[in-house]
């Protein structure tokens, strides 16, 4: 039994739209799974961050103790601690890229003054805090690489041919990189006394 032109045409037909059809869901699943990846990678941060900042004060509190003259560099963690944990709380990763600058070139600083503190240097608190950041720290930075790379696959892939057609369709948006914003924190940091 021989089929007639229009029956082929329609099982064609039938076959590119079913292939169209298993390309569409499949790439608007892997969108979406590239998407919680992302999603799931700030989180990770959110929470590492959160316990720094937590962390930040009760440090600073000690260093306080022993030097109360550095007012300033108080207010300063406070300031940079608060815009910080706004940035995060809001989701703003630029604004959380400054505020971390910010933190980051503070940091020497509070340990520029542990170190003409003898007492502060040997205080078991202090050096508890002082490796318990360093250890957040690390993690942060391990979680900010992978942030990095999960946003720069999404990055990508939004704005591929063809997978930007199923990207604009589900409105997909570009995603901010967790990068330091300011520049004179990528310097080297310069402690003189």
């Amino acid at each position: 039994m021989a089929l007639s032109g229009g029956a082929v045409v329609g099982i064609i037909a039938g076959v590119v739209v079913t292939a169209l059809l298993i390309w569409f869901i499949s790439t608007y699943n892997r969108l979406v799974r590239m998407s919680e990846n992302v999603n799931k990678s700030w989180a990770d941060i959110d929470v590492l961050l959160k316990q720094r900042y937590d962390m930040i004060p009760n440090l600073v509190n000690i260093v306080k103790g022993y030097a109360d003259h550095e007012k300033e560099l108080f207010m300063e963690f406070a300031k940079a601690r608060q815009a910080a944990a706004g940035a995060l709380s809001s989701g703003d990763v630029r604004g959380l890229g400054a505020a971390e600058g910010t933190l980051a070139g503070l940091m020497p600083r509070i340990n520029m003054v542990a170190e003409q503190y003898p007492d502060l240097k040997a205080d078991s608190s202090f050096v508890n805090l002082q490796n318990q950041l360093v250890t957040l720290e690390n993690q942060v930075a391990d979680r900010r690489e992978f942030y990095n790379a999960s946003t720069t696959n999404w990055n990508s892939a939004i704005q591929m041919i063809p997978t930007n057609i199923v990207a604009g369709m589900m409105s997909a948006q570009r995603r901010d990189l967790f990068e330091v914003t300011d520049p004179v924190q990528r310097e080297a940091v310069q402690i003189s006394f």
